[in-house]
């Protein structure tokens, strides 16, 4: 369990939903802002240990995703302190724009040179009709820099998504932006952030020991 930051220090706790069914799917398909299904069983299950895994710290508040996946998870991480989820619009999925439901064979067979463009240089080239890896990055950093600003001396939990923890991550982790689609981000993982003296920094990454073999 971690203690209550000093007055100086916020420590975010960031956590990925649980899996949805396109999570689970095989092969899996792109789940961005336009698909916006519920919490699997198996995504249930995992939220509800990282839940009773958080229950005993300290959590001030509960923020998450508008993404109905972000506040069915925030609600099952929120319930043990009875906090109300709050809501930050900066932090939804990345939009992938022609490529919402489809799998990565699909589009790789419909949309060979897009799907080339993209995998070479994700930070500025875009999901086609969506946003760039860049585009996350620039409305999410700021977003956390100042929540984290608002409450010094707390700690927060944010459930948010694999796109956007992947950019606030390599942003943290000083990664190539190109390079952040390789950071791993499991359901219902946790990710501890710090921030101190104006400045965030990365604590832990992609906690799931609190999973076991769900």
């Amino acid at each position: 369990m971690l203690n209550q930051p000093d007055k100086e220090t916020a420590l975010i706790l960031l956590i990925r939903h649980g899996a949805t069914d396109a999570n689970l799917q095989r092969p899996y398909i792109l789940q961005g802002r336009t698909l916006n299904g519920p919490l699997s069983e198996t995504g249930i299950e995992q939220v509800s240990s990282a839940s009773q895994f958080l229950s005993s710290f300290p959590l001030d508040h509960v923020y998450a995703s508008p993404m109905l996946r972000a506040q069915q998870s925030a609600e099952l991480i929120a319930k043990p302190h009875g906090h109300v989820v709050k809501t930050i619009d900066e932090i939804i999925e990345v939009d992938v724009g022609d490529w919402e439901s489809k799998s990565w064979d699909v589009i790789m067979q419909q949309d060979p040179e897009a799907y080339e463009q993209f995998m070479a240089n994700p930070a500025d080239v875009p999901y086609k009709g969506g946003e760039c890896y860049r585009d996350v990055q620039d409305r999410v950093v700021p977003a956390f820099n100042k929540l984290a600003a608002n409450h010094l001396g707390e700690m927060v939990a944010v459930v948010a998504h694999n796109v956007v923890n992947r950019a606030i991550l390599a942003t943290l982790m000083g990664l190539d932006l190109n390079r952040a689609k390789d950071i791993r981000q499991n359901n219902a993982c946790v990710n501890i952030l710090r921030y101190k003296e104006e400045k965030l920094e990365l604590v832990t990454s992609n906690a799931v020991f609190h999973l076991g073999d769900i």
